[in-house]
């Protein structure tokens, strides 16, 4: 096999196809936390400090809005309060792929795209890589905020949810009006400011302004398709189990995921980094990393469906069964109603949406789920899409370092617990 080139870089010829294999099968073994392949996975997650550096973006930038914010009212600082913790946890999984596309484009050989060879230029435009990546944490907080409202949800990551917060910090304070309301105010407004600021600190993150603007289009596009991906989610669950076909609920629970989270999470942060490197949106790179990111970000999200009917609340940071008081019309619901019995779908349709359901009521429908086939499916999917994913990432034009790292991301996207 020749050797592929980015940026006028070598790249190294991909392995045996049996490494995609074996990658696959680590995903598969890895189901307890302290696996070998979960080492790995959380050891990628880690190179060059990664985690720690975008935690330490957040922490500058957060200090930088802090005395912004200050100037306009000490009243504020609830605000920066609030987002500081909010943004303290999180595996930062799109910062992750966002900087390896960027990596597996050749940009860490790349400098600024300024012509810099020497190791001040690489390592300036590996910093600003870091920060446009971090700007990806902001978007997700931006999404969980509003999710979290929408949703009704109490706790993420096992702390009060935003709503929740402020509806205490109003309680707390003896203020006029309804606790809930100013609440649910105080969560759009946190989640449009860091809408905002995601914007902000992308389009500051130092690299090359004609490289910013290349990767424009793929940024734009991520949130658009996000937004849209949850104003069907929405829309899925107010028509419930009860308006649509089983056939076209499962047909609507496909596109959510889709476009709420799998090209949002894996697909779009590859190539924004990759056109970050490159300078260039689109082209046979931007669809190598597609062929990977969009099957492991169905993945990714299939297992977060699971998690959210099966999950251990120490891991997860949410009540078990919440997605299905919340009347979340996933993939594994939809298949568990396509197949269910008569007595299986009366239970799925009086428990689905019930914010009341006790932990009886959460057992019958895992129960439903399990009995359908639904589960079994669900998790026979989840290897065949990242078996896919890796064996297109065998045969992608990048970097040796980035397909191994990838590698290992993948088992951290669907071999999870939280």
């Amino acid at each position: 096999m020749k050797d592929e080139h980015v940026n006028g870089h070598a790249l190294e010829p991909s392995d045996s196809r049996d490494a995609s294999r074996a990658r696959a099968a680590d995903a598969a073994d890895s189901s307890a936390a302290n696996s070998p392949a979960a080492d790995r996975a959380t050891a990628a997650l880690d190179r060059y400090d990664l985690r720690a550096r975008v935690s330490a973006v957040l922490t500058a930038f957060l200090d930088s809005q802090e005395v912004l914010l200050a100037e306009v009212s000490a009243d504020l600082a609830p605000v920066v309060a609030a987002l500081r913790e909010f943004l303290d946890g999180g595996k930062r999984m799109r910062p992750a792929f966002c900087y390896w596309g960027w990596r597996a484009a050749g940009g860490v050989e790349g400098g600024t795209g300024g012509g810099a060879d020497d190791d001040t230029g690489i390592e300036a435009a590996e910093a600003a890589a870091v920060r446009a990546a971090a700007a990806l944490e902001l978007l997700q907080a931006s999404a969980l905020i509003h999710d979290d409202y929408i949703d009704g949800s109490d706790t993420r990551r096992g702390a009060p949810a935003i709503h929740r917060r402020f509806e205490r910090l109003h309680r707390d304070g003896g203020w006029e009006g309804e606790p809930e309301r100013f609440g649910a105010a105080a969560a759009v407004l946190l989640g449009d400011i860091t809408l905002t600021w995601c914007d902000e600190l992308f389009t500051r993150c130092g690299l090359e302004a004609l490289r910013i603007q290349a990767a424009r289009p793929v940024f734009d596009l991520m949130r658009s398709e996000v937004m849209a991906g949850q104003y069907l989610d929405v829309l899925a669950q107010a028509r419930g189990l009860s308006v649509s076909t089983p056939q076209e609920t499962l047909a609507r629970a496909r596109t959510v995921l889709r476009y709420k989270s799998a090209k949002y999470t894996i697909e779009r942060p590859l190539q924004l980094g990759a056109a970050l490197a490159t300078g260039i949106a689109d082209g046979p790179l931007t669809a190598a990393l597609s062929r990977y990111g969009l099957p492991l970000g169905e993945a990714f999200q299939l297992r977060d469906d699971v998690l959210g009917v099966f999950g251990d609340p120490a891991a997860t940071g949410k009540p078990a069964g919440d997605d299905l008081r919340e009347g979340k019309q996933t993939v594994l619901v939809a298949l568990a109603a396509q197949q269910a019995t008569e007595t299986q779908a009366k239970a799925l349709r009086s428990g689905l949406g019930d914010a009341r359901l006790d932990e009886a009521g959460v057992e019958t429908l895992r129960s439903v789920i399990a009995e359908t086939g639904a589960l079994a499916e669900v998790e026979a999917r989840i290897s065949e899409l990242t078996q896919t994913a890796l064996a297109a990432l065998d045969a992608a034009p990048i970097t040796a370092e980035a397909r191994e790292v990838l590698g290992e991301l993948a088992v951290a996207a669907t071999a999870r617990h939280g």
